[in-house]
């Protein structure tokens, strides 16, 4: 069960970045006339900001349209994502999201105008509109579909150093709004892994959708296509994206364990065989850390030992229990990421440390996965320098 705070909300609804979900997803409450209105009337202000520092009239004219064009091109495509099956978000939050920084930019390069000139200031404007808008098309229709199988390898001395590698295939982070083609890449490269065994690290519907009964079926049928010779296993996602009373259900009948605090050891052959941990994320960290101590000492340990909790939260805990291989998402990889800067926003409460790919600390490997799909609520659909991914984990024995 998820631990609440005294305020009755569960330890993530209490972070900064899902505070800031909420609160930009407002708009999603007015009638869309309003908030073109309002995308209007930012970018008169911002022309009109121009107008005060350069005395110039015609320039502040030339500004505020232009800037409105760019946005109204934004409302277009993001109205136009539906219908071509590429996402599904709300737009009206989105526009938002993605028309802050483009006033922003603009009104202070007009703060510069002056000192620049402003056949310099308005090529630098229009060069980056131009820009905002290339993104955006980038990060929602292609890189978001840019589905790749990451591949990793993890000794451990607890595989004997001549056995076969146990091929695991880590998938999280689905986030299904509505089965698209980036899903049936998924089972395309699944299929095309043969891994000896899948796991699922939770997330399953995306924030907007997660009571949908449409998603759930959705969700439902994909993992339903999903198999591996010697199984799949799953673990629950954070709170309030797989709500337990509406998540769970979806694997009643499926030929899937669904871990909520257990364990299960798996015996694959040849002398090989690891044991499976999975637990509810709660995103408490006290909590879960005391739950992950009981489930680490009722577990064998005399075979590798695997992880499955959706958040990197728990790494230092499970480093300290030496466990051998910890699989994760929750991060996305920050989704949207700058160069030199990295990731904009993270949900994890542990911030930059373990954002995405392999970690080490001991003999406990961490993998942070960039995930499959995209953040929900007001976040825009999009993804930048963190494309999706599945990652194929050989276990194999030290030599």
């Amino acid at each position: 069960m998820a631990s609440k705070h005294r305020s009755g909300k569960n330890a993530l609804e209490l972070s900064f970045t899902h505070y800031f979900l909420v609160g930009m997803n407002v708009p999603n409450r007015w009638p869309g006339w309003l908030v073109m209105w309002l995308g209007l009337g930012a970018a008169l202000a911002v022309g009109w900001l121009w107008r005060l520092v350069l005395d110039d009239f015609v320039t502040a004219v030339w500004v505020g349209a232009g800037q409105w064009l760019f946005l109204a091109a934004d409302s277009a495509v993001l109205r136009a994502l539906p219908g071509k099956e590429i996402s599904f978000g709300p737009w009206k939050s989105q526009f938002v999201a993605l028309a802050i920084p483009r006033l922003v930019v603009t009104a202070v390069i007009g703060l510069l105008a002056g000192w620049m000139g402003v056949g310099w200031a308005l090529g630098l404007a229009l060069f980056v509109q131009l820009l905002g808008t290339a993104l955006l098309l980038w990060g929602t229709l292609i890189e978001p579909f840019r589905l790749s199988m990451t591949e990793v390898t993890v000794p451990t001395d607890r595989l004997p150093p001549d056995a076969l590698p146990i091929r695991l295939l880590h998938i999280s982070d689905i986030h299904v709004e509505r089965l698209t083609r980036r899903e049936e890449k998924l089972l395309q490269l699944a299929a095309a892994a043969q891994p000896d065994l899948i796991v699922i690290t939770g997330d399953y519907v995306n924030l907007s959708y997660n009571r949908d009964a449409k998603t759930h079926a959705q969700v439902r049928q994909l993992l339903n296509q999903l198999s591996a010779p010697y199984g799949v296993y799953a673990v629950l996602g954070s709170p309030p994206v797989d709500l337990r009373e509406m998540a769970a259900p979806i694997f009643d009948g499926l030929p899937i364990p669904l871990l909520r605090e257990d364990w299960r050891q798996v015996e694959l052959g040849d002398g090989r065989s690891l044991v499976i941990l999975g637990m509810d994320c709660t995103h408490h960290i006290p909590d879960d850390a005391e739950r992950l101590r009981r489930l680490a000492a009722a577990a064998p340990n005399g075979v590798p030992q695997v992880l499955l909790y959706h958040s990197p939260e728990l790494m230092p805990q499970a480093a300290g229990h030496d466990l051998d291989l910890y699989l994760c998402g929750h991060t996305h990889g920050g989704q949207v990421r700058l160069p030199f800067i990295g990731p904009i926003l993270i949900s994890s409460q542990l911030g930059r440390q373990y954002v995405m790919g392999l970690y080490r600390d001991g003999r406990t490997h961490l993998y942070v996965s960039r995930g499959v799909g995209l953040e929900g609520l007001s976040a825009p659909r999009i993804r930048f320098m963190a494309p999706p991914e599945i990652t194929l984990v050989s276990l194999v024995g030290k030599r």
